[in-house]
Parts: C-alpha cells; sequence; structure tokens
C-alpha cells in the first residue's frame, strides 16, 4: 500500500443522517458493528445482492412479495419478530445465499444509505471492506467524498465508525495506517449502547479488516436500494 498517490476530490467526514443526506458526490455510510459488515459476509456467501430498507413492516412485506428470500436485521440489537437472521455477521458465517437477494433493516445503518439519496455513488463502509472501498473511490475519479460515521440514533457518536471513517480518509490521502493495530483498538470498544458487550464471535468478524475483496455498492433500481458487491479495477 506504501506510495499510493491520493485521486479522489475533497474527503470529509461527517457523523449521523444529517451528514449522508448533506453527501452529493460519494457517500461512505459506515455501520462497523454490525450492519455493514453482516451485508459483507452475505455478500461474500454468494448473496446476489441485497434490498435495504428502513422499516420493519417494509423489509416483510417485500419478502411476502418475493422480492426477496430472507430478512436479516434488529432493534435495539435483537433480530425482529419474524426475521430468519439477526444484525450478525457471526450467525451467517457458515450459511450460503447463492444467488438471494436478501432484504436487510437496520437501526442505523440501512437509515443512512436511505438518507445518502443526494450522493451520486453511495457504499456500505466497514473494516472488512475497507481497501476495496478505497479503491473503487479511487477509480471512480475527482468526487467529493463524504466519509459518513453513523453512530447510535443520530444521539452517540460510535467510536468504531469514526475510527472506520479516519482510516479511509487516511488511505484515501495516500497514507499507510497500522490495519492491525486499528482492529486492536477497535475490539476494545465493542459496548453496545446499552452497555452490553458484543458476542466475541460478532466483534472478530467486525475487525477482521479487509477481509472481503470487495467494496458493498448501494444502487436505486424501481424505487428499491439493493447493496451488491463492486470488485475494484485491477
Amino acid at each position: 500500500m506504501a506510495g499510493d498517490a491520493p485521486t479522489t476530490g475533497d474527503v470529509t467526514v461527517g457523523s449521523f443522517a444529517a451528514a449522508a443526506r448533506a453527501a452529493t458526490g460519494i457517500a461512505v455510510v459506515i455501520d462497523v458493528f454490525r450492519a455493514f459488515t453482516t451485508a459483507a459476509v452475505a455478500l461474500a456467501n454468494g448473496a446476489r445482492r441485497i434490498v435495504m430498507v428502513d422499516d420493519l413492516d417494509e423489509a416483510l412485506a417485500l419478502r411476502v412479495r418475493g422480492l426477496g428470500s430472507r430478512c436479516l436485521g434488529e432493534r435495539g440489537g435483537l433480530r425482529p419478530p419474524g426475521f430468519d437472521f439477526g444484525n450478525s455477521p457471526a450467525e451467517i458465517t457458515g450459511i450460503r445465499f447463492d444467488g438471494e437477494t436478501l432484504i436487510q433493516t437496520t437501526s442505523n445503518g440501512t437509515r443512512g444509505v436511505v438518507a445518502a439519496a443526494g450522493a451520486r455513488h453511495v457504499y456500505a463502509g466497514a473494516l472488512v471492506s475497507a481497501e476495496a472501498t478505497v479503491r473503487v473511490i479511487r477509480a471512480l475519479g475527482p468526487l467529493p467524498v463524504a466519509l459518513v460515521a453513523m453512530g447510535d440514533h443520530d444521539r452517540e457518536r460510535a467510536d468504531e465508525d469514526e475510527l472506520c471513517a479516519l482510516y479511509l480518509r487516511s488511505r484515501l490521502a495516500g497514507r499507510t495506517p497500522d490495519r492491525d493495530a486499528l482492529a486492536r483498538i477497535v475490539a476494545t470498544m465493542a459496548l453496545r449502547a446499552d452497555g452490553v458487550r458484543l458476542d466475541e464471535a460478532d466483534v472478530a468478524a467486525c475487525i477482521a479488516v479487509d477481509r472481503v475483496p470487495f467494496a458493498v455498492r448501494v444502487s436505486a433500481e424501481g424505487g428499491l436500494l439493493f447493496a451488491t458487491a463492486e470488485t475494484p479495477p485491477a
């Protein structure tokens, strides 16, 4: 990674849905614990795409309509009634979703990508997809980049999201921060807003920096937002 030159426009770091709404060029909406780590794992396990919504009833209704096969997500950190999976990368690590369209809704992450409707390009960011996200952003050219740390319910900043944003900014600037040190630091911050520590297997999955070789791109189609795996150019 050493010596690579920045090829982006202005890069800003912001927090909460308001920063996502303000993005105009490239928006990277970040939710490390756990929404966009879960999304990346699902895509790595063969899912073709993931419909991202901000409402529980909408997620279930889309499944009934056959627009997605299984629902995953959370409210208050817990799997909602009627959902197939919670918001846990560890829970789905060994499950194949080959060719499936999934449906995801979470308290913060998916709400953020919905809010980023004014951006030309939207990515769901996490540590597991960090380097691939940097590479696809560089390939898009000198557009303004908004790195949005979603935090918790627009009230509390999440240290892991803020650190991921700073890490991405550093990489976009051509610097080479120590990703192993970053992972160790983030592992010490694995507390939910209610003070409950996250499952150790989930923490391990969320701090696996650059685990997947693709960015998670979110694009609008037919009035819905679909997340897909985007492999960086060689």
